[in-house]
């Protein structure tokens, strides 16, 4: 049965029905009775798609990550889900496996399936594709530094601030022969953690020395290859190694392991992002905590505002920026003699 047949049966117009399934304090009791006795009985389930349609809103929103195998964009996806499920919202998560086509494909999609807004972490879009999506009058935040649109709402996080306390932290510890493997991506943070290296090690007085800087694939293998070739080429090992992310700190312990260094003791290591197996590796993994989860959140608050607002066009309001902050977290891998926080 449809909510037609509904009308029929309860000789009402399908305007009454539809007040009783979206906007029961509209309708008479007497009516509304009536009609929902007739919803119960025939176990009538309503469209949400078409009735999203008739209410130009599907109450959905569309996430698109860089890839699922990466726990800290899954965080920052819990936050999202955490104001959406509050608001009364589903987010449809898509995962575009560091593949800009696919991340054009799946805006295409989400589009054509009316959602309500868009978050995109660490986007990769054009100049042409942010325009498409401004002329759809869709709103969208973008989370994660990026070069995809500077006029649309956006999270991110001090990286370079991050970067520099860190290779600070390791020149405090005793090291003046830091090196630091990395990452390509995400691109905008990664030329920001390694501009907040450099500032660290001339403001020390320490020479920035290119061939102690190798540019390594965002991964574990990316990290133990990097730290090999390093190890390989150099006349001498470095005091310490700063990692841009986690994943590629473990990979390079790994690899200082397989050749006979000690971590700390022959070589420091420290890596950014705080990924839950950080406190679980041997050593325990000195690193930058940044904060996934509340990114997602504030992503997705500034989402729902301009939804609430009706005002998705960037051109019609200032674009809201959000910057936050990250923290340290000292274990035992940078060599610290105290240890501090290394459970944590």
């Amino acid at each position: 049965m449809n909510i037609k047949q509904i009308a029929e049966a309860a000789g009402v117009s399908v305007a009454t029905v539809s007040r009783v399934l979206n906007h029961p304090e509209n309708v008479a009791p007497k009516t509304r009775e009536k009609i929902q006795k007739i919803i119960d009985e025939e176990e009538y389930t309503p469209n949400w798609f078409a009735q999203g349609l008739n209410f130009k809103r599907t109450r959905t929103i569309g996430l698109i990550l860089p890839q699922y195998i990466n726990s800290a964009n899954m965080e920052v996806a819990n936050g999202v889900e955490e104001v959406a499920r509050k608001k009364g919202y589903i987010t449809l998560i898509c995962n575009m496996e560091k593949n800009p086509r696919m991340e054009k494909d799946y805006l295409d999609q989400l589009i054509a399936r009316k959602v309500d807004g868009l978050i995109l972490l660490y986007s990769t879009l054009n100049e042409e594709y942010a325009n498409w999506i401004e002329e759809e009058n869709v709103p969208a935040v973008l989370i994660g530094q990026t070069k995809a649109r500077d006029t649309w709402d956006s999270v991110f996080v001090d990286c370079r601030a991050g970067a520099a306390e860190m290779t600070a932290h390791l020149i405090e510890c005793g090291h003046r022969r830091i090196a630091m493997l990395c990452g390509k991506d995400p691109e905008m943070e990664a030329k920001a953690m390694l501009q907040g290296y450099k500032n660290v090690l001339k403001a020390s007085g320490i020479k920035v020395e290119e061939h102690l800087i190798y540019h390594v694939n965002n991964n574990i293998e990316g990290g133990y290859i990097g730290m090999k070739k390093m190890i390989g080429n150099l006349p001498r090992k470095p005091d310490a190694v700063f990692a841009s992310s986690d994943e590629i700190a473990y990979g390079a312990i790994d690899a200082l392991k397989e050749m006979k260094l000690r971590v700390p003791e022959d070589v420091a290591v420290a890596g950014f992002g705080n990924d839950r197996m950080s406190s679980l590796m041997e050593p325990k993994v000195t690193t930058v905590e940044l904060p996934y989860r509340k990114m997602g959140i504030y992503g997705a608050r500034m989402l729902f505002d301009q939804i609430e607002e009706k005002q998705a066009k960037a051109g019609k309001r200032r674009p809201k920026k959000i910057e936050l902050q990250t923290k340290m977290r000292v274990r035992r891998s940078c060599g610290h003699r105290e240890r501090i926080g290394e459970m944590f």
